[in-house]
């Protein structure tokens, strides 16, 4: 083979070899915000994070910036009461919205909690993508069904997260998730993993939904 062909070939080969993928996202906090008003300006892509307080969702955070301390985690839910931004090393923001039916906080706060998420949700432009987290042997509460039922109508992808699926046999995983997929089923900005922050499971799916999300 000439010298010439042997180059050509290097080069094809180089450029259809598999890109690594990112195996984590690189954050850093950027902001609290009590409300949308003090929201930080919206000139980038962002990633919410919604759920019961119960669900899980810092630890999914955590999981998926392999960073223990960037989102805060409790034996008592509910300690987020703020909406967190968090700038990503790879482009965009994730958004860490309020734990939603932490049952020992008060009414007026919980509403409060409430109304702030659903502003933020309601009227920042720049959200591409809500991941919805919930717990695997518990979903689709009224929570849920009401976040994904306005999601539909507004034409926002969401995504759930079927979380601590090692609570479940393997095949109680499969069970659940084919239940709750045919249930929205007639959804078009929907889809759902089985994910668990312990055991990694279903992590390089949800990062790489993100970054789709996020765009180039």
């Amino acid at each position: 083979m000439n010298r010439a062909r042997v180059r050509a070939r290097g080069l094809y080969n180089n450029m259809t070899e598999k890109v690594p993928p990112i195996e984590r996202l690189e954050a850093s906090f950027l902001t609290s915000s009590p409300d949308l008003k003090h929201c930080p300006q919206d000139d980038c892509p962002e990633v919410a994070f919604a759920g019961r307080s119960n669900a899980g969702k810092s630890s999914v955070l955590n999981t998926i910036t392999n960073n223990r301390k960037m989102a805060k985690v409790s034996k008592t839910p509910g300690r987020t009461q703020l909406l967190n931004f968090f700038d990503i090393a790879q482009g965009g923001r994730l958004v860490d919205l309020p734990g939603y039916g932490y049952a020992k906080a008060g009414r007026a706060a919980q509403a409060k909690w409430q109304q702030s998420v659903n502003h933020y949700l309601s009227n920042r432009d720049n959200l591409v993508g809500l991941v919805l987290v919930m717990d695997i042997r518990h979903p689709n509460q009224a929570f849920d069904q009401e976040i994904l039922g306005w999601a539909e109508a507004s034409q926002l992808p969401a995504h759930v997260l079927l979380n601590k699926a090692d609570k479940l046999s393997y095949s109680k995983q499969q069970q659940t998730l084919n239940r709750f997929a045919h249930s929205y089923r007639t959804h078009n900005y929907f889809s759902a993993q089985i994910f668990s922050a312990l055991k990694n499971t279903g992590k390089q799916d949800l990062i790489n939904k993100i970054l789709d999300w996020m765009g180039p």
